[in-house]
Order: structure tokens, then C-alpha cells, then sequence
């Protein structure tokens, strides 16, 4: 079905600039400091070789160690006799500097020493900015995996190659910077996919290198043979085998740019074993550590954006994760209140703006709060904002909807042909740089206090409701176990701002994903691939990254059980995770398709019982079970404190459908 694009109505030429309230906000604040990556240290000067000495010599003057710039003093806004004076535009900040996805190479490198191919690779990767690897060791690739530690590559050593690539994406989708996860020939490979495919969807940087048959015997079905960039590597972003030796160092640098440029994403290289210990020579990758493309909006379409933001009567900002990649939350609550417009949080990216702002509406998707749908549809505009719109966020591809004027701000807008109508506007942009440049040209002029008066009371309505939808303690229930609400509501009471949490896929997701609350970017991560097994060892590599941070997994016994024996890692490793595990026996998810379905009992989804807290001891970890809603808070608040990972095995009536929904039967 093809539809006629959206008319996007003509700017007028003398269309005034957007601007801050005037009588209802105050002149912007200066904006909090944002770090960003240090720049590279200069290269020390060449020590000329001193004179030989004469009779007597002149003692030489001591270098004079310049003092450092100091910056720019900002100009104090001059007293403003009357209120109703526009205020004098703030500075414009120093523009950043381009960041090409690209190494820099250093001029005309020493010689040094020939290397190994796995060196090479191995020095590459640590280029790109990876300091974790996790695998399941294989001997198809043992000249590389005793490369990593060589040049300071943390390697962690699973139990599954599953779990080994849900740390990998996890890593990546906390810091922004991209980890390895290494596996063996088709059987490792087979067992990556699942990561591959979350890494995917997720948008996430991660090398996935797997070893591969030496070279003489491929194509004789040797053991273990794949074509794995044909097979496996068509899940990623980008594929390669690699083949010789001198392709080595630039087919590293070919994967870094897939890996990291423009939307990222999971790369696979293959390795034939044989080659990894080849000698290459010339020198190793000398390179400046990777920085993400920051790319600069047209400025005239950043103006038509303000312009339509400010014109609409119920606009909304619907945020994802290219907000949380470019670490642009700050940017975005600062612009969402100067034009008091409210954020909607796209699936499972709830940390991309603080949940207790009285701009936060709630998250879209499964376990949404009734009110967010509804305030999507009642538009008149919607900001999508480094979101990918996919099915589960857009509500089955129905917001926007197909007569719903839209704007796409993103590394890669959607087009046509995606399920979704056309973009009135789409800009092509790095989600902070398009932020900071929008908050500049807002702070150029003034907003009628009757329109942003209007808008905030229609905000503090909306608030409120939100507030209301999102409780998920108020069902009236008695029965077995807990009540999964209120464990969300008692971890919205104990855990502190800094905590993370790892969510597996499940039904009890939905009571997480409408009532648990974050105020901080960085704090959650989750697969919007659904991928059962992710929540704890995403909560593993949360725990290595952050020692010391509370942080804490959510899982059904179902998807819990496929990832468990990591409780392991957990242990070997010193990672302190509290994990929860919502049991009710059975794959909750599909039971819940089948009772939609009315065709009769359920088939395939009931499961046998698992004494979690018996698993998590036998591994190593710390158990318990609680039975009733008075014992967790008590058991949490001992977890966190015991310094080691900790099980909470937690049975929960069978008749919960999903959040808020029991089954009468």
C-alpha cells in the first residue's frame, strides 16, 4: 500500500526565531559540564644531544613553562531594569571538533619487529577501544586470545559462548565502547548468534572474532566448517573472513569503521587458525583511540525543527538509545523544559531522561502505562529522537501514525518502506550534537507566556495521569508467593540512584517496565531483540564495569535457567550481582499467546521446579528463597550488602497473566 508523503507545511520567510519563554522561564542555566574524552598527549620533544663543554660556558636560561590558556571569561549579563527585557543570548560555546569514524594514523612510525597476526589483530582491537574480551576458549584461535592480555585486554572466561556475547553487548550498550567476544568455528559461532543478533537490534558496538579452520583443508567439510561470514556473519552489521596476513591490519581498521561509524553495531571476522601465527612485518596499528562520529545538523534544518516544535499546540519527544550513546540526557532534559515539551522513553531505553522529572510520561512497549499510547496519539507532533522505531516501540509500527506529522533526528532516519509512514522532516545527526545546537538557537529569542503557560499546565495534567497508570501494586490479590509489584516497588525504595539493572525477557518484565524507575542515563540494560538467557550475564559485565555499584538482574525461571551456570563467571570473577528470579513455572510469554489464542490448555509452556537458591550455592553464589511479600525487603537490603552475588529466588502465583492481569481460572 503506498500512501502520499506528508506535506510539510512552508516556513515563511520572516518566520520569527524560536525562542525561551520569556515571562514564564528563567534565562538558561549554564549547562552542567559533560566530559569528554580527553585529547591525545602531544608527543614529547626530541632531546637535542647537549654541546661539549667549554671553558667557563654561559649558564643557559631555564625553559620558561608557559602558562596555560585560561579560558575565556564569560561575560556577566548586565542588570536588567525591567522584567520583561530579553536577556542577553548566552555565548556560543566553542564548536566541537569533527570526529572523523576513523584510526588516525601516526606519521612515519619506527620500525619495529615483526608480530604474529594475532598480535596485529589483537593490537587493533585495543586501538578501537576495547579493554574486555569474553569467550569460551577454542584452540582455533589461541594465537590471538594470548595476544589480548599482551597489550592489556581483560579476558573473561565463560561458561557458554552465549553468555560470553550477551557481556559483550552489555559492555558496549553501558559504556558506548565497543567489547570482543571469542568463539570457535561453526559449533562457538552457533552459540554467538544469539549476541550477535541483540547486538544488532540493540545498536551496539562489539567485535565478535571466531577462529575458523587452517587454510589447506577449507572447503573439505572440515571439522567444525562454516562459511561464517555467509552464515553467522549475516546477523551483524558487517562480516569478513580474513585471509593473509599483509590484509590483516587493514581489514582491523575496515571492521572498526563498521563497528563504530555512523549507527553502530556487531562485526564478525573470521580467523583461520593457521594464519594467526604468521609473522607480518612493519609495525603494530599505532592509532589514537577511537571516538564516535559526532555529526553536525544543518542548521537550517534544526531552525524548521524549533519551528514546528513551537508552533504545534501537543507536541512530544520520543527518546532512545542514540540520546544515551552520545550521553546527550542532559542536553535533552535541558531543551525539553526550555520548550516545555514532555518526553516519552522509547522500549527499554527507560534511563534516557530522569523518570522523576515532571516532563518523564513513561516508556513505550510491552508493560507500557495505558496513558503513554494515548498521549502518542494525541500528537500534533512527535520528535523521535535517536530511536529506530522498531515494532515493539512503535506499537506494532503504529505510532506515528501514517497521518501524524513526525520528525526523525538519527545517525540513519528511517525511510520509506520501514512500516511507518514517512517523516514530515528526517535529519541526519548525532543525537547531543543536534540537542546542544537546538538548545543554542533556542536561547536566541523569546516563546509567548501564554503558549508555554498552556503547555505546562497541559504537562502537569498529563503528569499526573501517568503517575496514576504507572502504580503496580494496586490489584487486589491473595494468593502463593509474591506480589511481583511490589518487589518493584520496594526496589524503587531501596536501590540507590547509581544502581544498575539487567533485565532478562519475560513476562515479568512488564511490572519493571511500567512501575521501576531510574533517574540516572547508564543505569539499565535489556534486550530489545527479546532474547531470553541476557539478564544475568548483562548484569556480570555491568557488575566488572562498575565494582563496586549495586546491580541487579531480573529474570523468569525460564530464561534465568538458560544462562545460570554463569553464576560461575559471576563468582571466579568477583562480580557482586543480586539476582531476582520471578518463578512460576512455566514460559509465561507464549502461555500467555495460548490463552489469547482460546484453543485449550496450554502446551509445552508448564515447567518442572528448580530450587534456584540450592543452583546458586552449588556455584559458588549466595541463595535464598522468599515466599512472601514481608521477606524481601529484608533479603534485598542483605544482598546488597554481602558483598558477593546473591540469588533471591522468588515463587509467584501462576495465575498472573501479565502486569496487572490475573487469570480467573
Amino acid at each position: 500500500m503506498t500512501d502520499e508523503p506528508l506535506e510539510t507545511p512552508a516556513l515563511p520567510e520572516s518566520e520569527p526565531e524560536p525562542v525561551v519563554p520569556l515571562t514564564a522561564n528563567a534565562p538558561e542555566p549554564e549547562p552542567e559540564p559533560v566530559t569528554e574524552p580527553e585529547p591525545e598527549p602531544e608527543p614529547e620533544p626530541v632531546t637535542e644531544p647537549e654541546p661539549e663543554p667549554e671553558p667557563e660556558p654561559e649558564p643557559e636560561p631555564e625553559p620558561v613553562t608557559e602558562p596555560e590558556p585560561e579560558p575565556e571569561p564569560v561575560a556577566e549579563p548586565e542588570p536588567v531594569a525591567e522584567p520583561e527585557l530579553v536577556p542577553e543570548p548566552e555565548p556560543e560555546p566553542e564548536p566541537e571538533p569533527e570526529l572523523v569514524p576513523e584510526l588516525a594514523r601516526a606519521p612515519e612510525p619506527e620500525p619495529v619487529a615483526p608480530r604474529t597476526v594475532g598480535r596485529l589483530i589483537a593490537d587493533a582491537l585495543r586501538a578501537a577501544g576495547v579493554d574486555v574480551a569474553f569467550t569460551v576458549p577454542g584452540e582455533s584461535f589461541l594465537g590471538l586470545l594470548e595476544a589480548l592480555p599482551q597489550v592489556g585486554i581483560r579476558v573473561v572466561t565463560t561458561r557458554h559462548e552465549g553468555g560470553a556475547a550477551f557481556m559483550a553487548e552489555a559492555h558496549g550498550q553501558l559504556t558506548g565502547k565497543p567489547a570482543a567476544c571469542l568463539a570457535t568455528r561453526a559449533v562457538g559461532a552457533a552459540n554467538l548468534a544469539i549476541g550477535i543478533h541483540t547486538a544488532r537490534a540493540n545498536s551496539t558496538p562489539m567485535f565478535a572474532l571466531v577462529g575458523q579452520v587452517t587454510r589447506p583443508v577449507k572447503g573439505r567439510e572440515a571439522f567444525q566448517e562454516i562459511d561464517l561470514p555467509g552464515s553467522i556473519g549475516r546477523m551483524a552489521k558487517w562480516s569478513v573472513e580474513l585471509e593473509t596476513a599483509g590484509r590483516a591490519e587493514a581489514t582491523l581498521l575496515e571492521a572498526t569503521r563498521h563497528a563504530l561509524g555512523g549507527r553502530p553495531g556487531p562485526v564478525v571476522v573470521a580467523l583461520p587458525e593457521d594464519l594467526l601465527d604468521e609473522l607480518v612485518p612493519g609495525a603494530a596499528i599505532e592509532a589514537a583511540p577511537f571516538r564516535p562520529a559526532r555529526i553536525e545538523p544543518d542548521d537550517a534544518a534544526v531552525r524548521r525543527v524549533l519551528h514546528l516544535l513551537t508552533a504545534a499546540r501537543r507536541p512530544v519527544i520520543l527518546a532512545g538509545a542514540g540520546v544515551l550513546r552520545s550521553r546527550g540526557t542532559a542536553d535533552l532534559v535541558r531543551l525539553a523544559e526550555l520548550l516545555e515539551v514532555p518526553v516519552i522513553a522509547s522500549w527499554r531505553r527507560p534511563d534516557v531522561f530522569p523518570n522523576d522529572h515532571r516532563l518523564y510520561l513513561g516508556m513505550t512497549g510491552y508493560g507500557a502505562a495505558d496513558t503513554v499510547r494515548a498521549r502518542l496519539d494525541d500528537a500534533d507532533l512527535v520528535l523521535v529522537l535517536g530511536a529506530r522505531l522498531n515494532e515493539i516501540a512503535s506499537f506494532g509500527y503504529e505510532v506515528p501514525r501514517r497521518d501524524q506529522p513526525w520528525i526523525h533526528v538519527d545517525l540513519e532516519p528511517r525511510g520509506v518502506g520501514h512500516g511507518l509512514g514517512e517523516p514530515s522532516q528526517a535529519v541526519v545527526a548525532d543525537a547531543r550534537t543536534f540537542l546542544r545546537v537546538a538548545r543554542r538557537r533556542v536561547s536566541m529569542g523569546v516563546l509567548a507566556a501564554e503558549s508555554f503557560d498552556a503547555r505546562r499546565a497541559a504537562d502537569e495534567a498529563d503528569r499526573a495521569a501517568y503517575l496514576v497508570a504507572s502504580i503496580v501494586t494496586d490489584e487486589p490479590w491473595s494468593g502463593p508467593g509474591v506480589h511481583p509489584g511490589r518487589v518493584i516497588e520496594t526496589l524503587n525504595r531501596i536501590l540507590p540512584p547509581q544502581a544498575v539493572v539487567a533485565t532478562d525477557a519475560g513476562n515479568f518484565a512488564g511490572w519493571a517496565a511500567r512501575g521501576l524507575h531510574f533517574r540516572r542515563p547508564g543505569t539499565f540494560v535489556g534486550p530489545t531483540s527479546g532474547a531470553m538467557g541476557y539478564g544475568l550475564p548483562a548484569a556480570i559485565a555491568a557488575s566488572l564495569e562498575h565494582p563496586g555499584r549495586p546491580v541487579v538482574a531480573l529474570a523468569g525461571d525460564g530464561g534465568f535457567a538458560m544462562t545460570m551456570s554463569e553464576l560461575e563467571t559471576a563468582v571466579r570473577e568477583h562480580a557482586t550481582v543480586v539476582a531476582l528470579v520471578f518463578d512460576n513455572h512455566r514460559y509465561g510469554t507464549i502461555r500467555a499467546h495460548q490463552d489469547r489464542r482460546g484453543t485449550g490448555a496450554g502446551e509445552s509452556t508448564d515447567l518442572g521446579p528448580i530450587d534456584f537458591a540450592t543452583v546458586a550455592t552449588a556455584l559458588g553464589a549466595h541463595g535464598v528463597r522468599v515466599d512472601d511479600d514481608a521477606a524481601f525487603e529484608p533479603a534485598l537490603v542483605a544482598a546488597l550488602a554481602a558483598g558477593t552475588t546473591t540469588v533471591i529466588h522468588l515463587p509467584i502465583d501462576r495465575r498472573w497473566r501479565s502486569v496487572g492481569v490475573l487469570d480467573p481460572a
